[in-house]
C-alpha cells in the first residue's frame, strides 16, 4: 500500500501575482512581503482571504496577493470591509489603508469602523506624507518637515494615529515597522486573532520623498513593550532596543505610550469584551430567521 501524499502547503508562489511596483526602498515591499509570510505562516486558504484599499501607494497592495481583492475609492476601504464582514463573516478580511487614505478622506470612515468594531485587520501604513501624489503634507507629517503643499514646513503638529485609535474606543490596537519582519509578522498574528477591528499601525519608509525620516539602522529612538499576552520583541533587534513592561488591557497607560506613538512598537491596547456590530446583526439575522421557520411550521401545524 503505497504512502499517502504529502499535504499540500501554500508557499510565496502561491501567493505571487504580478512584480509589486513601488519605489526602490519603498517600505510597502516589506508590508506586502510580512502578510505574505503570516499567511503562510498560518496557511490560511486563499479563496476565503479578501484584501481591500483605499487609494494612494498602499491601494495597489490586493493586487499583489493572489487572494481576493478590492481596490475601492480614497477613503471608503472600511464601508467595503464593513459590507463584506456583515454578509460573510467566514471570510479573513485585511484592509490596506496609508495615512491620507485613514485619517484625511476616510476620517469618518475609521471613526464608525471601530466604533462597529467589526472583524478585520486594519494596516495603517505610515510615511507621513502623501507619497503617490509626489510629497504633499499628510495628517501625519512631523511639524516642521518640508512638503510641496507646505514648503516652508508643516504648519501643524500631527496626528498621532494610535492616540486617536485608542481615543475612540478600539478594541486592539498596536504598532510596528516595516523593517522588522519578525515583529511585524508576530503583530499581525496577534491582530489576526483577536476578534473585532484591529488597528495595525505600521512605519513604512518613502526613500524617494522622505530618505532621512525613520532611521531603520538604528535603535536607539525606541522602545518595545512587552506582556506575557503581547508581542514578542523583534529577534535581530532583542539585545539593543529598549524595553518596556506594559500591561495592554490598562487603557490610560495605553493612550500616554500612543501620545509619542512613532516611539514604541507593541500591543498598546487589547479589549476582548467589546461588542461587534457584525456579529450582533448575524445573531439578529439568524434569530429572526429561526422564528420565521417556526411561525411558518407552526401556521402549517407541521
Amino acid at each position: 500500500m503505497s504512502a499517502e501524499a504529502p499535504e499540500n502547503k501554500i508557499t510565496m508562489k502561491d501567493l505571487a501575482t504580478e512584480n509589486p511596483r513601488w519605489c526602490a526602498g519603498c517600505g510597502d515591499f516589506g508590508i506586502v512581503a510580512g502578510l505574505k509570510r503570516f499567511i503562510i505562516d498560518e496557511q490560511l486558504e486563499l479563496s476565503n482571504i479578501v484584501n481591500v484599499s483605499g487609494i494612494g501607494c498602499s491601494g495597489r497592495a490586493p493586487f499583489y496577493f493572489n487572494t481576493y481583492g478590492a481596490h475601492t475609492i480614497h477613503g471608503r476601504a472600511i464601508p467595503f470591509a464593513t459590507g463584506l464582514a456583515l454578509t460573510r463573516p467566514d471570510l479573513k478580511i485585511f484592509v490596506h489603508s496609508g495615512d491620507g487614505d485613514s485619517l484625511s478622506i476616510g476620517g469618518n470612515h475609521l471613526i464608525h469602523g471601530i466604533n462597529k468594531n467589526i472583524n478585520c485587520v486594519y494596516v495603517m501604513y505610515d510615511n507621513e506624507l502623501y507619497a503617490l501624489t509626489k510629497s504633499q503634507t499628510s495628517p501625519t507629517t512631523r511639524q516642521g518637515h518640508k512638503t510641496n503643499t507646505q514648503p516652508a514646513g508643516s504648519y501643524l503638529s500631527p496626528i498621532f494615529p494610535l492616540k486617536f485609535a485608542i481615543g475612540l474606543g478600539v478594541s486592539f490596537a498596536a504598532s510596528t515597522a516595516d523593517w522588522m519582519p519578525d515583529h511585524f509578522v508576530n503583530t499581525l498574528k496577534a491582530a489576526y486573532n483577536h476578534k473585532g477591528f484591529s488597528f495595525v499601525h505600521v512605519l513604512q519608509r518613502c526613500p524617494h520623498f522622505d530618505p532621512l525620516n525613520f532611521d531603520h539602522k538604528s535603535s536607539d529612538w525606541f522602545t518595545f513593550l512587552t506582556h506575557d499576552d503581547g508581542i514578542p520583541v523583534d529577534r535581530r533587534l532583542k539585545d539593543k532596543a529598549e524595553v518596556a513592561q506594559h500591561d495592554p488591557t490598562n487603557k490610560t497607560e495605553a493612550f500616554n505610550y500612543a501620545t509619542n506613538d512613532r516611539t514604541y512598537f507593541g500591543l498598546f491596547f487589547k479589549d476582548d469584551q467589546k461588542p461587534r456590530y457584525d456579529e450582533i446583526l448575524q445573531s439578529q439575522i439568524q434569530a429572526a430567521g429561526e422564528q420565521s421557520r417556526t411561525s411558518i411550521l407552526d401556521a402549517y401545524e407541521i
